[in-house]
């Protein structure tokens, strides 16, 4: 059964810089071990020294989480789309140091900012 897989661009170079690829399985599992096996080396940062998915993937079967699923054992069906995502982490860098002035308001717009909140 004919399975489309996302590929990542961090993934593309095992697949020939193929954003999709066709591959099959009825697991999650199966469609990996045939990911691997038609572009080699492609799996090796989806899955983990012990088997399971890496931490750091996030794999969808038609836009679900199969964390929810089943994981590795998620059933896959004809046509389903699998997308492969590396997981964002990270983001803005915390100030040490954080003003405690407030701004100065007129007092007319202390009497409007009164009278929204009431």
């Amino acid at each position: 059964m004919p399975v489309t897989v996302k590929l990542p661009t961090i993934l593309r170079k095992f697949a020939g810089d193929e954003a999709r690829v066709t591959v099959e399985g009825a697991t999650l599992e199966e469609v990996l071990k045939d990911l691997e096996s038609r572009y080699p080396g492609v799996t090796k940062n989806v899955l983990a020294e012990g088997g399971g998915l890496h931490r750091f993937i996030n794999v969808y079967v038609n836009d679900e989480d199969v964390r929810y699923l089943g994981s590795l054992q998620t059933a896959i069906a004809d046509g389903d789309v699998v997308s492969i995502l590396p997981a964002v982490a990270g983001g803005a860098e915390r100030r040490a140091y954080r003003s405690t002035a407030r701004p100065s308001i007129s007092s007319d717009a202390a009497d409007r900012n009164r009278l929204m909140s009431l």
